[in-house]
C-alpha cells in the first residue's frame, strides 16, 4: 500500500478527492495534466488498495475518497 501512495501523482489525485467531492475522470486528468488513460491507471491502483469509491453511470466514471480508510492512508492524507 505505502508503494502505490508513495507516487505525486496518486498523491495529486487524493489531494483534490480529500475536498469531500465526487469528481469524474476527466475532470481529475485536467487538474493534474495528465492524460485520461494514465489518470485512469492511477485510479484503478487507488481502488484496488481500498482508497477511493468507484461509481460508473453510463458513460462516466466518477471517483470519491472513501469514507473508511486504512490507518496508513490516513496518515499520508494528514500530510497532504
Amino acid at each position: 500500500m505505502l508503494k502505490a501512495l508513495a507516487n505525486r501523482r496518486r498523491l495529486a489525485l487524493l489531494r483534490l478527492l480529500k475536498r469531500g467531492e465526487r469528481m469524474n475522470v476527466s475532470a481529475l486528468a485536467r487538474a493534474i495534466h495528465l492524460s485520461v488513460r494514465a489518470t485512469s491507471q492511477h485510479l484503478v491502483m487507488l481502488h484496488r488498495i481500498g482508497v477511493v469509491n468507484r461509481e460508473q453511470t453510463r458513460l462516466e466514471v466518477f471517483y470519491s475518497l472513501r469514507d473508511k480508510l486504512p490507518r496508513v492512508a490516513r496518515d499520508v492524507l494528514k500530510e497532504l
